[in-house]
Formats: structure tokens, sequence, C-alpha cells
């Protein structure tokens, strides 16, 4: 089907069942699927995995759906900045897997790429290769990794056409576009959606090839997790 416009964020999680794992974009507060991590918080339901950079703050971006005890593992990399998390997780009612940054993103990457499992130095004597196979390339210890895989992807795009290709900005181009290759259905708000031929091929970050739904998102609040100023100067 070349149309893949859904009509709300509702009718496209409405078949996300409990227990699913899902990859959610975005990196802080920057880029993420607003509409559809509200519309899943709606619906309730619970029993999830979700793959996430970070899992937002106590009552902004995936941290509504923690504090609404939806999820039940957090695959992810930088948790500071939210104090649900960090209860849910000292008092064993959050099961987490902390990733190293970089190698969460490769490991969202391989999955896209079909790439099963990789080698990187990354994590080496550390609690993040216990248990994991380790391996010497060119005289530097390597740990084995998994790719990773989701059963539904939430990306947040700047501009999107009927067909679902997506084109993003900036701090958003962080693991949206390589988490919309690895997960079996991909979902996709964007800010603008305009008719397929719109947009300049050549501007295109993710293909429509890996997007099976996509829906006009609305009423963006974008919220800065930390906002630091200083003091105008006196004249």
């Amino acid at each position: 089907m070349l149309n893949k416009v859904i009509e709300s964020a509702a009718a496209a999680i409405a078949d996300i069942p409990e227990g699913a794992t899902i990859m959610s974009g975005g990196f802080g507060l920057c880029g993420n699927p607003e509409n559809l991590i509200t519309a899943l918080h709606a619906r309730g339901t619970g029993g999830l995995t979700i793959i996430s950079n970070n899992c937002g703050v106590d009552d902004k971006g995936l941290g509504v759906l923690l504090q609404a005890r939806q999820i039940n593992k957090m695959i992810s990399s930088y948790v500071g900045e939210n104090k649900v998390f960090e209860s849910q997780f000292l008092s064993g009612e959050l099961e987490v897997e902390l990733v190293p940054q970089g190698t969460l993103a490769e490991r969202i990457r391989a999955g896209g790429a079909g790439v099963p499992a990789f080698y990187t130095p990354t994590g080496y004597g550390t609690v993040v290769a216990e248990g994991k196979e380790t391996r010497e390339f060119g005289g530097r210890m390597c740990v084995l990794e998994a790719a990773l895989n989701a059963d539904f992807a939430f990306v947040k795009a700047w501009r999107g056409d009927t067909h679902g290709n997506l084109v993003f900005r900036a701090t958003a181009r962080n693991f949206n576009p390589m988490m919309a290759t690895a997960a079996r259905v991909t979902i996709a708000e964007v800010e603008e959606l305009v008719p397929a031929g719109e947009l300049d091929p050549d501007q295109i970050h993710t293909s429509g090839i890996f997007v099976q739904r996509i829906i006009a998102g609305s009423n963006y609040e974008k919220p800065i997790e930390q906002r630091t100023t200083r003091a105008r100067a006196q004249s």
C-alpha cells in the first residue's frame, strides 16, 4: 500500500499488544514521538519493553508511560534525569539494561541491517561485558554485542509524505532513522505531512520502504530538559 497515512495516533497504535517491544526515537526530549507516546499512555497498554536512548523525565516523553507503570523493562543509555526511573529501578520494579550510547546506536543499526551481532572494544573489562563472549582483534579485546530489533518503532520526523518518506531535523536524527529500519512495524509521526513527490529526493533521510504507518502530529510541546540561561549584560 503506497498511501500509508493513518487518521490518528490512537488508530496507529491500536494493535500494539501487551508485552510488546517498542523502539522510541529521540535524544533527551528532542525528537520524541509525543503523539504516539500520548496515545499509548491513553490506551493503557502495559508490560512493555522500551528501547530508547533515555526515558524522558518524570512527566514528559516516555516518563508518562513509566509513571503509569506501563513499562516492565528499559534498554537504554542515559537515565539520569528521571526520578521515577530511579525509584522503580532501585525497588526492583523496573528491569533495566544499561548500554553504552554508541553501542546502543550500533546495536539498533545492526538490527536494521540484518547483522546479528558485532564486536566492540567498548565496555571490555566492565560490568557491560559480564556474561558476554570476548575476543582479541588487533591487540584490543572486544565484546560481542547482539543486535536489537523490536515489534514496533515510534519515530518522529520534521516532514514526511504519504508514502512514508521522512526528513529529520538536527538532533532528531539521533536514533530515529536507525530505529525506523529495525522494527517489524514502524510508525512515524511528522510535523508536516505532504503529498508524495513534494520532498526533495536528495533530502530524504529515511525511505518510505521502512515505514508502515504515518500520521500528522499536532500540539507539539517540545519541552526543554534543562534550561540554562545567563543574565543579560547591563548596558
